[in-house]
């Protein structure tokens, strides 16, 4: 078992840290050609990959075999698909979060701020195979004609600051209500703990979640949302464009409170609110002798890093197209893609303390091209784990401060029509009358 394909990987699954959570979790099974761990090194593997087919992944499960003088039945896919099927999805979901607790809990005091453990929040939306299952459950947007658009699922998820660890994400129906990113997030609080400090967008920034979380002992700060008002006249000065204010709580109930939770909020709430750079920041660090308003926009700007972590999951990893037929295997595909992630980042932090770096200085893209390729020539990684881990850090990230970069392209797709109706009528078009009637 320790010389089969995905080898890492399984000694990853299988080491001292994350053995107790791989066997609590572990089904009941034969020793089949695909056990479970084997199948789920194969799957985080395949995650990896340029190539994400289970053709290609049974490939090279198939040339390993062969290369160690074992016998290759088939280079079939149905037993490594059936194999996907029966991991227990509990499964993946712990392991991802203990290796983000692990991974988080164990950041070094440099990495982090002020001592203080920050987490970033954002949500994303990822598309899948239009099929009849998986529009029951993540439907396309309403906007879009009936058998023409894709399914669409929104995600909300807390992410370390210090090493870039996924901590925990929920998964919603994108078009349902009551599955909005503010709603999938209050099911996330769980994950923060007292002492740690939030970091978010404009769309966290309300009165019913600060009060929540300052309540919990947890810090925030987040930009001004749009709505509201600011007036550095009114409240305690602390500097220039720099007050504390009471926010009364609003007399509204939002829809998903009962009155219960409505009158359990406080009355008001004292907040601080400064300027910076044409940015008025919110958050509860009111001390201005502890925390300076401009450290407050250093800490902010820091937020970006969140961005950048869904950029390297959807668009390295590949995951902003999904590519299973079915919503159980849509939510395994997207934890063991972000248990991958994990992996990496893992990976990452063990090479920035090696070197006395900051995870964050490290290239992910790289971390996961030196994965990928050691794996495939089949070196030992854990046999010399610090010369992998001193050419992992090599490749740092540029150092660009206020980069701005427009979202467009330059060179033009082709220029294929749009697909306007079903395919399934535009193929009955173009057998009938030689061309497609209505793109």
């Amino acid at each position: 078992m320790a010389r089969a394909a995905a080898v890492d990987f399984f000694n990853i699954l299988t080491g001292p840290e994350l053995l107790e959570v791989t066997e609590a979790h572990l089904p009941e099974h034969r020793e089949r050609l695909y056990p479970p761990t084997v199948a789920l090194s194969m799957f985080m593997k395949q995650a990896l990959e340029l190539d994400r087919s289970c053709q290609r992944a049974v490939d090279a499960w198939a040339g390993q075999r062969a290369a160690e003088g074992l016998s290759v039945r088939s280079i079939r896919t149905g037993a490594y698909c059936r194999a996907r099927g029966r991991l227990p999805l509990e499964m993946i979901v712990a392991l991802t979060r203990e290796t983000g607790r692990l991974l988080s809990s164990r950041a070094r005091p440099g990495w982090r701020w002020r001592g203080r453990c920050v987490k970033l929040a954002d949500g994303t939306a990822v598309s899948m195979p239009d099929t009849p299952e998986n529009q029951a459950r993540f439907p396309q947007p309403h906007s879009q004609a009936e058998g023409v658009g894709f399914p669409l699922a929104g995600l909300a998820g807390i992410v370390c600051l210090s090493t870039g660890a996924v901590l925990e994400v929920a998964i919603g129906a994108h078009a349902n209500p009551g599955q909005s990113e503010q709603d999938l997030f209050r099911g996330l609080l769980d994950t923060l703990q007292s002492g740690d400090v939030l970091l978010a967008d404009a769309l966290y920034c309300s009165y019913w979640l600060i009060a929540t979380l300052q309540a919990a002992g947890v810090d925030v700060l987040f930009e001004q949302h749009g709505s509201r008002i600011t007036d550095f006249r009114r409240g305690q000065a602390l500097g220039r464009r720099d007050h504390v204010v009471h926010w009364l709580k609003p007399k509204t109930r939002p829809g998903w409170m009962s009155r219960e939770q409505y009158r359990a909020f406080p009355e008001q709430l004292s907040i601080r609110e400064a300027k910076v750079a044409g940015r008025v920041l919110v958050s509860t660090l009111l001390d201005a002798r502890t925390v300076c308003k401009s450290e407050l926009s250093r800490l902010y700007a820091r937020r970006w890093q969140v961005e950048l972590d869904i950029r390297n999951i959807k668009t390295t990893l590949g995951l902003e197209v999904l590519r299973c037929l079915t919503p159980q295997m849509v939510e395994k595909e997207l934890w063991v893609s972000l248990l991958a992630y994990n992996v990496i980042r893992l990976l990452m932090a063990q090479a920035a303390q090696t070197v006395g770096l900051h995870p964050r200085e490290l290239s992910f893209k790289h971390a996961v091209q030196m994965w990928t390729t050691w794996s495939c020539r089949a070196c030992n990684i854990f046999a010399a784990p610090e010369e992998f881990f001193r050419l992992l850090a090599q490749q740092t990230v540029g150092k660009r401060p206020g980069r701005i970069e427009p979202r467009a392209r330059k060179r033009r797709p082709k220029s294929f029509p749009w697909l306007k109706v079903p395919r399934s009528l535009a193929r009955h078009q173009i057998r009938t009358y030689g061309h497609l009637l209505c793109a």
